[in-house]
């Protein structure tokens, strides 16, 4: 049974399932007063967290420059001290912070950034050089993400990062991208049982790309444990609020559309014994052998969970065709 796959053209080995830092952040404000964290974390217990990832066999840790502000890096960088080696980060940039205030000041794609930004990472990392390097910024146009390539292959010759890749949810700017850059190897794109892409399943394919699953858990919806909660999620936390992008929840309580569908997959998801979590992660892993969820964790109890055996395993042909059929008016 493998439980290891490979980060596209880049030959790295990693794990089937990575863990995504975006929650050991912390807050993180706009210049608006809105949240762009999921509020206050225990560091200790984030990285309790990466030790018991690493204990389940877990080698990718997906973080970025703007997480809490920095403060993601400098926790993940303090977890894996000792322990780099058994560890494949990825990072990104774009987003640009004050890591004083935790407020959130704008975005920067130049090529100046992309290095000074790197610079501020492995400092914060304590590390000399990152895995996968990676374009926050999805909207970019392409002809300004293609100015980037040229000082990302640099830093691929210093030795600074192994390889780079963009996260947008757009499958042209992914194979523009992928077409220009020799050490392109990744797209980072939110996908979920919820949220198929089969147009970037195809340029995974094509491109011989890795496919980072931002938002594997749609934000927390596929765990299950905030349907029919009875307070709403708040103050500090995302999810709080109604950003364009986030459909999952409304004013912090699930959206009931959307908690419908999941109710309707359920017993699909977890056929085999596993929870309504493993069975949306082992969906993704069945969905495209370039697959690499992502799923967010702050807790102990929730790395337990999201990487326990049956988790790192595709969801079996059968119940996978269930949840397709159940969910094929989201398919189109």
């Amino acid at each position: 049974m493998t439980t290891t796959r490979t980060l596209g053209r880049s030959g790295i080995e990693v794990s089937a399932l990575g863990m995504g830092c975006w929650a050991i952040g912390g807050p993180l404000w706009g210049d608006d007063g809105q949240p762009y964290g999921w509020g206050e974390v225990d560091d200790d217990e984030s990285i309790r967290t990466v030790h018991a990832a690493l204990d389940h066999g877990i080698t990718l840790f997906d973080t970025s420059s703007n997480y809490g502000a920095g403060h993601s890096e400098r926790v993940l960088g303090k977890a894996l001290a000792g322990r780099r080696d058994s560890a494949v980060i990825a990072s990104k940039f774009g987003f640009t912070v004050q890591e004083r205030t935790r407020l959130a000041t704008g975005e920067d794609a130049s090529p100046a950034y992309a290095v000074s930004c790197l610079d501020g990472i492995l400092d914060r990392l304590g590390t000399d050089h990152l895995d996968l390097y990676q374009l926050h910024l999805g909207h970019l146009p392409v002809d300004q993400a293609l100015d980037l390539v040229e000082t990302l292959e640099g830093l691929v010759a210093q030795g600074r990062i192994r390889a780079y890749g963009w996260s947008t949810d757009d499958p042209a700017r992914a194979t523009a991208f992928a077409e220009a850059g020799a050490h392109c190897a990744a797209v980072q794109y939110d996908t979920s049982v919820l949220n198929d892409n089969a147009a970037m399943v195809d340029v995974l394919a094509t491109w011989n790309l890795a496919g980072l699953n931002r938002g594997p858990l749609a934000m927390g919806l596929l765990t299950g444990k905030y349907h029919g909660a009875t307070g709403a999620l708040g103050g500090d936390d995302v999810r709080g609020r109604n950003p364009e992008w986030l459909r999952w929840f409304t004013a912090g309580v699930p959206t009931p559309e959307w908690a419908n569908r999941v109710d309707r997959v359920r017993d699909a998801l977890t056929a085999d014994g596993r929870t309504l979590t493993q069975g949306a992660l082992g969906w993704l892993l069945a969905r495209s052998p370039d697959n690499l969820p992502i799923p967010g964790c702050r807790t102990v109890a929730q790395a337990e969970e999201n990487f326990a055996p049956l988790a790192r395993t595709p969801l079996p042909a059968d119940a996978f065709a269930e949840v397709e059929s159940l969910l094929a008016d989201l398919r189109g």
